[in-house]
Protein backbone atom coordinates (compact mmCIF):
# COMPACT_ATOMS: atom_id res chain seq x y z
CA UNK A 1 0.00 0.00 0.00
CA UNK A 2 1.56 3.57 -0.94
CA UNK A 3 1.85 5.63 2.40
CA UNK A 4 -0.29 8.71 1.94
CA UNK A 5 1.00 12.04 1.76
CA UNK A 6 -0.14 14.81 3.78
CA UNK A 7 1.86 17.75 1.75
CA UNK A 8 0.01 19.48 -0.85
CA UNK A 9 0.69 19.00 -4.84
CA UNK A 10 2.24 21.53 -5.99
CA UNK A 11 3.91 21.72 -9.53
CA UNK A 12 6.03 24.74 -11.57
CA UNK A 13 4.26 26.61 -14.37
CA UNK A 14 7.14 25.18 -16.80
CA UNK A 15 7.81 21.57 -16.39
CA UNK A 16 11.06 20.03 -16.95
CA UNK A 17 11.37 19.86 -20.41
CA UNK A 18 13.91 17.07 -21.34
CA UNK A 19 13.19 16.75 -25.22
CA UNK A 20 16.32 16.15 -27.64
CA UNK A 21 15.90 16.58 -31.62
CA UNK A 22 13.67 13.75 -32.48
CA UNK A 23 15.22 12.16 -35.45
CA UNK A 24 13.70 8.34 -35.45
CA UNK A 25 16.79 7.65 -32.70
CA UNK A 26 16.11 7.25 -29.08
CA UNK A 27 16.86 10.92 -28.49
CA UNK A 28 13.49 11.40 -26.38
CA UNK A 29 14.48 11.41 -22.90
CA UNK A 30 11.14 12.55 -21.48
CA UNK A 31 9.65 10.79 -18.56
CA UNK A 32 5.69 9.88 -19.19
CA UNK A 33 3.27 8.52 -16.38
CA UNK A 34 0.95 5.99 -17.54
CA UNK A 35 -1.98 5.58 -15.05
CA UNK A 36 -3.89 2.65 -16.70
CA UNK A 37 -5.18 -0.49 -14.43
CA UNK A 38 -5.32 -3.28 -17.24
CA UNK A 39 -1.54 -4.73 -16.77
CA UNK A 40 -1.61 -6.34 -20.06
CA UNK A 41 -2.07 -2.65 -21.73
CA UNK A 42 0.44 -1.10 -19.29
CA UNK A 43 3.07 -3.94 -20.52
CA UNK A 44 2.41 -3.28 -24.37
CA UNK A 45 2.48 0.61 -23.75
CA UNK A 46 5.83 0.62 -21.57
CA UNK A 47 7.51 -1.78 -23.99
CA UNK A 48 6.59 0.56 -26.77
CA UNK A 49 7.75 3.83 -24.96
CA UNK A 50 10.89 2.49 -23.23
CA UNK A 51 12.17 1.56 -27.04
CA UNK A 52 11.01 5.44 -27.99
CA UNK A 53 13.40 6.48 -25.36
CA UNK A 54 11.30 7.38 -23.19
CA UNK A 55 11.45 7.14 -19.27
CA UNK A 56 7.96 5.34 -17.91
CA UNK A 57 6.39 5.56 -14.81
CA UNK A 58 3.16 3.71 -14.15
CA UNK A 59 0.24 3.84 -11.18
CA UNK A 60 -2.46 1.81 -11.15
CA UNK A 61 -5.01 3.95 -9.59
CA UNK A 62 -5.77 7.55 -9.35
CA UNK A 63 -5.00 8.11 -5.62
CA UNK A 64 -1.20 6.48 -6.56
CA UNK A 65 -0.98 8.18 -9.64
CA UNK A 66 -1.87 11.98 -7.67
CA UNK A 67 1.40 10.74 -5.40
CA UNK A 68 3.65 10.10 -8.46
CA UNK A 69 2.47 12.80 -10.45
CA UNK A 70 3.90 15.60 -7.32
CA UNK A 71 6.91 13.04 -6.40
CA UNK A 72 8.18 12.80 -9.94
CA UNK A 73 6.70 15.77 -11.97
CA UNK A 74 6.29 14.03 -15.27
CA UNK A 75 6.87 15.31 -18.76
CA UNK A 76 3.31 14.02 -19.54
CA UNK A 77 0.94 11.79 -18.58
CA UNK A 78 -0.93 9.24 -20.49
CA UNK A 79 -4.53 8.65 -18.47
CA UNK A 80 -6.81 6.19 -18.43
CA UNK A 81 -11.00 7.33 -17.22
CA UNK A 82 -11.84 4.42 -15.85
CA UNK A 83 -9.83 3.69 -12.47
CA UNK A 84 -9.66 2.65 -9.38
CA UNK A 85 -10.01 4.51 -5.89
CA UNK A 86 -9.91 8.20 -7.97
CA UNK A 87 -11.07 8.23 -11.21
CA UNK A 88 -9.55 9.47 -14.42
CA UNK A 89 -11.70 12.41 -14.75
CA UNK A 90 -11.81 13.95 -11.12
CA UNK A 91 -7.76 13.25 -11.59
CA UNK A 92 -7.64 15.34 -14.51
CA UNK A 93 -9.48 17.87 -12.70
CA UNK A 94 -7.05 18.27 -9.78
CA UNK A 95 -4.16 17.88 -12.18
CA UNK A 96 -5.10 21.02 -14.53
CA UNK A 97 -5.92 22.76 -11.70
CA UNK A 98 -2.85 22.69 -10.29
CA UNK A 99 0.03 21.97 -13.14
CA UNK A 100 -0.15 22.01 -16.81
CA UNK A 101 1.66 19.05 -17.36
CA UNK A 102 0.48 17.53 -20.72
CA UNK A 103 -2.67 14.86 -20.65
CA UNK A 104 -3.31 12.51 -22.94
CA UNK A 105 -6.64 10.07 -22.36
CA UNK A 106 -6.98 6.90 -23.00
CA UNK A 107 -10.99 6.38 -23.39
CA UNK A 108 -13.49 3.85 -24.21
CA UNK A 109 -15.03 3.74 -27.80
CA UNK A 110 -18.41 4.63 -26.26
CA UNK A 111 -17.58 7.07 -23.97
CA UNK A 112 -17.63 10.49 -26.34
CA UNK A 113 -19.63 12.09 -23.30
CA UNK A 114 -16.64 11.52 -21.44
CA UNK A 115 -14.00 12.52 -24.23
CA UNK A 116 -15.59 15.81 -24.01
CA UNK A 117 -15.84 16.56 -20.46
CA UNK A 118 -12.17 15.32 -20.53
CA UNK A 119 -11.24 17.79 -22.88
CA UNK A 120 -13.09 20.71 -21.21
CA UNK A 121 -11.62 19.68 -18.00
CA UNK A 122 -7.99 20.32 -19.92
CA UNK A 123 -7.06 17.46 -21.25
CA UNK A 124 -4.82 17.85 -24.19
CA UNK A 125 -5.66 15.23 -26.50
CA UNK A 126 -7.35 11.55 -26.14
CA UNK A 127 -7.07 8.29 -28.24
CA UNK A 128 -9.97 5.62 -28.69
CA UNK A 129 -9.41 1.94 -27.38
CA UNK A 130 -8.26 -0.02 -29.19
CA UNK A 131 -5.18 1.83 -30.61
CA UNK A 132 -2.03 1.32 -32.52
CA UNK A 133 1.06 2.10 -30.67
CA UNK A 134 1.96 4.21 -33.88
CA UNK A 135 -0.95 6.26 -33.27
CA UNK A 136 -0.18 6.68 -29.83
CA UNK A 137 3.47 7.50 -29.64
CA UNK A 138 2.72 9.68 -32.79
CA UNK A 139 0.21 11.77 -30.81
CA UNK A 140 2.88 10.99 -27.75
CA UNK A 141 5.45 13.26 -29.66
CA UNK A 142 3.09 15.92 -31.44
CA UNK A 143 1.70 17.12 -27.69
CA UNK A 144 5.20 17.03 -26.16
CA UNK A 145 6.58 19.33 -29.06
CA UNK A 146 3.68 21.97 -28.26
CA UNK A 147 4.12 21.61 -24.96
CA UNK A 148 7.95 22.65 -25.48
CA UNK A 149 7.34 25.14 -27.89
CA UNK A 150 4.96 26.95 -25.24
CA UNK A 151 7.58 27.01 -22.26
CA UNK A 152 10.00 28.57 -24.53
CA UNK A 153 8.05 31.23 -25.78
CA UNK A 154 8.27 34.11 -23.25
CA UNK A 155 4.92 35.56 -22.15
CA UNK A 156 3.96 38.59 -20.47
CA UNK A 157 2.89 38.25 -16.58
CA UNK A 158 0.20 40.23 -16.30
CA UNK A 159 -2.61 41.51 -19.02
CA UNK A 160 -4.50 44.28 -18.41
CA UNK A 161 -7.31 46.10 -20.49
CA UNK A 162 -9.40 48.86 -18.59
CA UNK A 163 -10.22 47.27 -15.26
CA UNK A 164 -10.09 43.51 -16.64
CA UNK A 165 -7.03 41.63 -15.73
CA UNK A 166 -4.93 38.28 -15.93
CA UNK A 167 -2.18 37.13 -13.59
CA UNK A 168 -0.81 34.48 -15.80
CA UNK A 169 1.45 32.75 -13.56
CA UNK A 170 -1.14 32.82 -10.41
CA UNK A 171 -3.71 31.73 -13.18
CA UNK A 172 -6.13 34.60 -11.54
CA UNK A 173 -8.51 36.82 -12.99
CA UNK A 174 -10.34 40.27 -11.89
CA UNK A 175 -12.78 42.39 -13.07
CA UNK A 176 -12.70 46.56 -11.61
CA UNK A 177 -10.84 44.48 -8.45
CA UNK A 178 -13.47 41.73 -8.35
CA UNK A 179 -12.36 38.18 -8.54
CA UNK A 180 -13.79 36.22 -11.83
CA UNK A 181 -14.29 32.50 -11.41
CA UNK A 182 -13.22 31.69 -14.81
CA UNK A 183 -13.17 27.90 -15.70
CA UNK A 184 -9.21 26.14 -17.08
CA UNK A 185 -10.64 26.81 -20.41
CA UNK A 186 -12.46 29.83 -20.39
CA UNK A 187 -9.03 31.68 -19.15
CA UNK A 188 -6.99 29.45 -21.77
CA UNK A 189 -9.45 31.52 -24.09
CA UNK A 190 -9.43 35.04 -22.79
CA UNK A 191 -5.84 34.98 -21.95
CA UNK A 192 -5.18 33.96 -25.72
CA UNK A 193 -7.47 36.71 -27.12
CA UNK A 194 -6.07 39.06 -24.72
CA UNK A 195 -2.49 38.41 -26.04
CA UNK A 196 -3.58 38.69 -29.54
CA UNK A 197 -5.57 42.21 -29.37
CA UNK A 198 -7.05 43.11 -32.93
CA UNK A 199 -6.12 39.75 -34.44
CA UNK A 200 -9.29 37.74 -35.87
CA UNK A 201 -9.34 34.28 -35.17
CA UNK A 202 -11.31 31.50 -36.91
CA UNK A 203 -13.37 29.20 -34.27
CA UNK A 204 -11.11 26.14 -35.78
CA UNK A 205 -7.83 28.57 -34.70
CA UNK A 206 -9.03 28.76 -31.78
CA UNK A 207 -9.43 25.00 -30.66
CA UNK A 208 -5.97 24.45 -32.52
CA UNK A 209 -4.26 27.31 -30.25
CA UNK A 210 -6.60 27.08 -26.78
CA UNK A 211 -7.57 23.57 -27.21
CA UNK A 212 -5.19 21.95 -29.01
CA UNK A 213 -7.10 19.55 -30.53
CA UNK A 214 -10.27 19.40 -33.26
CA UNK A 215 -11.98 16.57 -31.69
CA UNK A 216 -14.08 19.41 -30.39
CA UNK A 217 -16.38 20.97 -32.46
CA UNK A 218 -16.34 24.58 -33.12
CA UNK A 219 -19.42 25.69 -31.74
CA UNK A 220 -17.64 24.67 -28.42
CA UNK A 221 -15.57 27.67 -28.81
CA UNK A 222 -19.03 29.68 -29.76
CA UNK A 223 -19.99 28.71 -26.17
CA UNK A 224 -16.95 29.40 -24.28
CA UNK A 225 -17.31 32.72 -25.41
CA UNK A 226 -20.87 33.51 -24.68
CA UNK A 227 -19.66 32.46 -21.01
CA UNK A 228 -16.65 34.92 -21.17
CA UNK A 229 -19.01 37.43 -21.95
CA UNK A 230 -21.86 37.04 -19.62
CA UNK A 231 -18.57 37.70 -17.31
CA UNK A 232 -16.41 40.10 -18.21
CA UNK A 233 -18.37 42.62 -20.40
CA UNK A 234 -21.12 45.14 -18.99
CA UNK A 235 -23.64 44.36 -21.54
CA UNK A 236 -23.43 40.80 -22.57
CA UNK A 237 -25.99 41.72 -25.57
CA UNK A 238 -23.31 44.27 -27.22
CA UNK A 239 -20.05 43.19 -26.02
CA UNK A 240 -17.25 45.93 -26.38
CA UNK A 241 -14.62 43.18 -25.41
CA UNK A 242 -15.03 40.04 -27.16
CA UNK A 243 -15.96 40.84 -30.46
CA UNK A 244 -17.57 38.82 -33.29
CA UNK A 245 -16.29 39.31 -36.58
CA UNK A 246 -19.23 37.89 -38.95
CA UNK A 247 -18.01 35.03 -41.19
CA UNK A 248 -14.59 34.93 -39.93
CA UNK A 249 -14.58 34.23 -36.12
CA UNK A 250 -13.95 36.42 -33.12
CA UNK A 251 -11.13 39.04 -31.61
CA UNK A 252 -10.78 40.81 -28.75
CA UNK A 253 -10.86 44.43 -29.36
CA UNK A 254 -7.21 46.17 -30.31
Amino acid sequence: MIPKKKHVLHFTKAYRCRLGAHSGSSTMTARILLVEDEKPLVDAITYALQREGYTVLVAFDGQAALQMAEGEQPDLILLDLLLPKLGGLELCRILRRRSDVPIIMLTAKAGEADRVVGLELGADDYITKPFSMRELLARIRAVLRRSQAKSETPAPAVLEDVGLRLDLLRREASLHGQPLNLTTREFDLLAFLMGHPGIVFSRTDLLEKVWGTLNVGPETVSVHIHWLRQKIEEDPERPQRLLTVRGIGYKYRG
